[in-house]
């Protein structure tokens, strides 16, 4: 199964994003739990609007949505209170979240700010213990970076050393969200060898941890740690990849969420163009 959506608003909350989603050709969707930039109040979950939403993704055969925490949270800062705010915010959204069948919920591992990668890979490991619980139904995905300033996250390794220290009671529930365009930045070439990338992935990893990948375009050459994105095609990484990507036997099943700085239209043109590069099977 071939599962592409995009980022989209929830203003009309989980079920009508769902709705929106499929009106524009795709089958899943991505949204933030709350403002990207600030945080802010989480909203009460809506029973009826979780129910509506798990119907809906049964009835289309819909992958469930991946929901995106705010950029503001650093699980390894180097303050203490902001590792605890961190850690507070995110156990309240994987609480909310726990209802809708199958949901996955992404985060950026964050800056260690001058500590080294060492010991944000210890906080980062640490919050993850004390937020997850046995019997989550929600599955936490780190999210591959591009390692501008002190971020963690750029390697497949550091990703892997935090896997390794997350509980083994809780670690089926723990993957990771593959962004061509960090992995590019970081220095991945992924534009040029979509298959030793994931190659590479498999033998740090391993492709069982893949559980969504943002397929994003890079305005900037590889290795540049910028992160910028770009719209499919108008970048760096070359449509051959994107269309290696998505016809990946590795990958079937794994839903694709497009960043690329569009609107509803452009996303729209984006989903098409991805459903008519897969093959039939």
């Amino acid at each position: 199964m071939f599962y592409v959506g995009c980022f989209l608003s929830k203003e009309g909350g989980y079920y009508g994003t769902a709705k929106k989603i499929l009106s524009m050709g795709g089958n899943t969707y991505q949204v933030f739990t709350r403002n990207p930039r600030g945080g802010g109040v989480l909203k009460a979950a809506d029973p009826e609007d979780f129910r509506l939403l798990n119907e809906l993704i049964k009835a289309e055969d819909m992958h469930a949505p991946l929901a995106h925490a705010p950029y503001v949270y650093n699980p390894c800062g180097k303050d203490e209170h902001v590792r605890e705010f961190t850690a507070q915010t995110m156990r309240e959204e994987l609480e909310l979240l726990d209802p809708i069948d199958g949901v996955l919920y992404n985060f950026h591992p964050g800056n260690h700010v001058g500590q080294g990668t060492k010991v944000g890979i210890g906080y980062i490991a640490d919050m993850l213990n004390s937020i997850m619980w046995e019997g989550m139904r929600t599955t936490v995905l780190l999210e591959t970076m591009a390692g501008k300033g002190t971020e963690i996250g750029r390697t497949f390794e550091e990703l892997e050393e935090i896997i390794e220290r997350v509980s083994p009671s809780l670690s089926p529930r723990l993957g990771v969200c593959l962004d061509t365009c960090h992995i590019h930045d970081g220095g991945y070439p992924i534009s040029e060898a979509p298959d030793r990338v994931l190659e590479e992935f498999d033998r740090v990893i391993g492709l069982h941890r893949l559980r969504a990948v943002h397929l994003n375009d890079s305005k900037n050459p590889v290795g540049s740690h910028k992160d910028r994105h770009e719209k499919l095609g108008e970048g760096y990484i070359s449509l051959e990849a994107v269309r290696y990507l998505v016809n990946c036997d590795e990958l079937e099943g794994v839903p694709f969420y497009l960043e690329t700085p569009n609107d509803d239209e452009g996303y729209a043109r984006e989903i098409a163009l991805l459903k008519s590069m897969r093959k039939k099977r």
